[in-house]
């Protein structure tokens, strides 16, 4: 239904995406901007920092196509409306990502994709088919990662009532931070998001063995791989918690 009453409107469409293109293209901006003043930044060069922005903001942009709209969940629990999910012959989660589908996010992933094209034919890397692999494996697991963090904040939302901006700060805030080399942070922070919340699965831990670099932390080198195993472990924690969030939910009294 959401799609078709975007599609009614098709200037509208397209220019809400080019829109978008050029709002998330800002982003990368600001990265050239750094670069025109210098020529590594934490040790990584131009194509590098593209590659870990590339993949992050494609993660990102799937997930948030496909769960975005639980952000708004909130607002549901808020005035009660939950409660017309509820009786629905429909999974709760999956009503909660339909509402309010937006296609306008498309503009996020083709933006992002376009980078990490061009940062994979510039990046210097020995191609094998491993490494080859290891890319869309990359993107699915990291776009499986961020869903599971916004259900996670949707679970909260339960409790909270009024978290979007908590929910948006470990989604936006984790993707923005995924854009950048891990070295260019403190050690807490590269703790904290390796092993409290998992996102550095996302790119910086298999775009290390990728590129031949460190592995933050000192991590072994089969953590390059274990990105499969982080997101079941991730999504299994959400779905719990989403879980334990809708049992908990007792409408508005009303």
């Amino acid at each position: 239904m959401w799609v078709r009453s975007t599609l009614a409107y098709r200037a509208s469409f397209v220019m809400t995406v080019l829109g978008g293109l050029l709002v998330t293209g800002l982003d990368f901006v600001a990265i050239l901007l750094m670069f025109s003043q210098v020529d590594i930044l934490g040790g990584y060069a131009l194509p590098e920092v593209a590659l870990l922005y590339g993949l992050s903001a494609t993660s990102f942009g799937c997930a948030e196509l496909a769960i975005g709209s639980a952000s708004r969940l909130g607002a549901r629990v808020r005035d009660g409306t939950l409660d017309t999910l509820l009786v629905r012959p429909a999974p709760v989660l999956a009503q909660v990502a339909a509402d309010r589908f937006a296609p306008r996010r498309l503009a996020r992933i083709v933006q992002g994709a376009l980078v990490l094209g061009w940062a994979l034919a510039a990046v210097d890397v020995r191609w094998t088919p491993v490494k080859v692999l290891l890319v869309p494996v990359m993107l699915v697991c990291g776009a499986v990662i961020f869903s599971a963090v916004c259900v996670a904040g949707a679970a909260f939302q339960f409790l909270a009532r009024d978290a979007a901006e908590v929910q948006a700060a470990f989604t936006f805030g984790g993707q923005t931070l995924l854009q950048y080399p891990p070295t260019v942070f403190g050690k807490e922070l590269v703790r904290g998001v390796t092993f409290l919340l998992p996102l550095a699965f996302v790119n910086w831990v298999p775009a290390a063995y990728l590129l031949g670099r460190t592995y933050p932390l000192g991590l072994p080198q089969g953590a390059a791989f274990a990105s499969p195993l982080v997101a079941a472990v991730c999504c299994a924690l959400a779905g719990l918690a989403w879980r334990a969030g809708l049992r908990s939910y007792r409408s508005t009294g009303s």
